[in-house]
């Protein structure tokens, strides 16, 4: 992050502009326009809240870490030879349906699904289903 005041403007800005979008979402979700299906979270005890944890110094040594996330459309295999005939104007197919949920990756590791989103002309995913973390130990094994 930047210590110039200018960053944390464009940012402030940039984060209400993503709040006005979700709560216009919401508002029209409410009215029932959108057939996204409701998030639900597992519930923590006290021992395994985040809150709780906040401002212990264990948990503040990794909050700055930066990780990586990326959204993936879906995945396909190809030959080099098909790889090198590509050119501006190629198909790829890939192994999802159009209107399928994205996989939401962090580094590598996928912890949800989603949709897309756009506010202010920028893209952003909408997370429609957060895999557990009792699934996610299970993949890793």
């Amino acid at each position: 992050m930047s210590d110039d005041p200018k960053d944390d403007v464009n940012q402030d800005s940039m984060a209400d502009d993503w709040a006005a979008a979700m709560e216009q979402q919401t508002s029209e979700d409410e009215a029932g326009q959108s057939e996204a299906d409701a998030v639900e979270f597992d519930e923590f005890d006290m021992a395994g809240s985040v809150d709780n944890h906040m401002g212990s110094p264990e948990l503040e040594v990794i909050l700055d870490i930066p990780v990586s996330i990326s959204m993936e459309v879906g995945r396909t295999s190809i030959t080099i030879r098909n790889l090198l005939q590509l050119n501006q104007g190629s198909v790829i197919e890939l192994d999802r349906l159009a209107g399928e949920p994205l996989d939401v990756l962090v580094n590598g590791t996928l912890i949800a699904h989603g949709e897309v989103v756009v506010v202010n002309e920028k893209f952003g995913i909408r997370m429609t289903d957060v895999i557990s973390q009792s699934e996610r130990i299970k993949k890793l094994r």
